[in-house]
């Protein structure tokens, strides 16, 4: 996978690897099965609930072993 951003697709990761799905959950985003949510970046879904996409970009990063720093 390419290195994870916040204009990265939700569905994109999760099609990868379906087991980083609680990284999500975590943060509140409980509709990851949803069409509409699938195709949102990591930026528009965070702004949606409210989260800090670059908290999560950073744990997605680590899950994938990219370089966080």
């Amino acid at each position: 996978m390419d290195i994870i951003t916040k204009e990265t697709v939700i569905g994109d990761i999760l099609d990868v690897d379906f087991g980083c799905a609680p990284l999500f959950l975590e943060m509140g985003m409980h509709c990851l099965g949803c069409p509409s949510s699938r195709g949102e970046s990591i930026e528009e879904a965070c702004a949606v609930h409210g989260n800090d996409p670059d908290e999560l970009v950073k744990k997605l990063r680590e899950y994938f072993g990219q370089n966080v720093g």
